[in-house]
């Protein structure tokens, strides 16, 4: 088995939301950028798109910063649909994702490529002033969080950077509408345009 197809394999073994040809068209993403450059995602989990991401940056000597609170959103916590007991902490009774991710880039190999931000996401892009060659949207969906994301760090992108937007769905019926408004917000803002379309992901360039 090549390093690759390793890495796909585990990220298929990761607990996350992300079906595996949208973690491919992450890697593809990753791999047509510069070398040596800083990517960032925001949305760590159990840290499944930070494998596939982080098979490109291994291979182009990039650093993909993986950011997240490690608490889960709001769809995550207890009663909603997408809670997971196994993820709860049982010292506080709180989600708690850090150690998965954690055991997941190990078992990866991918500590040189990936490095985790623990912490929220305004607080991080405050003091974070490096241009971007590739930022992914996947933190919370709820309208406020979106927003925020977008605009702390969006405008960090450098020209021919690449953002990637996770769960847009034209269709409210199939899911929340932030993610698909932020989209709208880049093609419309003329400083974008569009790459690629795989499932729920979007690939745009800056322009």
């Amino acid at each position: 088995m090549s390093r690759l197809e390793e890495l796909f394999t585990l990220a298929g073994q990761v607990k996350g939301f992300m079906p595996p040809e949208e973690g491919r068209a992450l890697y593809d993403a990753g791999i047509t950028q510069r070398r040596g450059g800083t990517w960032l995602e925001i949305g760590a989990w159990c840290a499944k798109s930070a494998i596939y991401l982080g098979a490109a940056a291994e291979q182009l000597d990039c650093v993909l910063f993986s950011l997240d609170h490690h608490h889960g959103s709001e769809e995550n916590q207890r009663g909603w649909e997408y809670f997971d007991e196994e993820l709860v902490d049982p010292l506080d009774g709180r989600l708690n994702t850090l150690p998965h991710w954690q055991r997941n880039i190990s078992r990866a190999r991918l500590e040189d490529a990936v490095v985790g931000l623990v912490g929220s996401s305004q607080v991080v892009a405050a003091h974070f002033s490096t241009p971007l060659d590739v930022l992914f949207i996947d933190g919370g969906h709820g309208h406020d969080v979106a927003w925020d994301d977008y605009r702390a760090w969006v405008p960090q992108i450098v020209v021919g950077g690449s953002l990637l937007i996770h769960d847009v769905f034209e269709d409210p019926s199939q899911g929340g509408r932030p993610p698909y408004e932020i989209y709208l917000a880049a093609l419309t803002s003329g400083d974008f345009s569009q790459r690629t379309a795989q499932g729920s992901l979007r690939w745009l360039i800056r322009i």
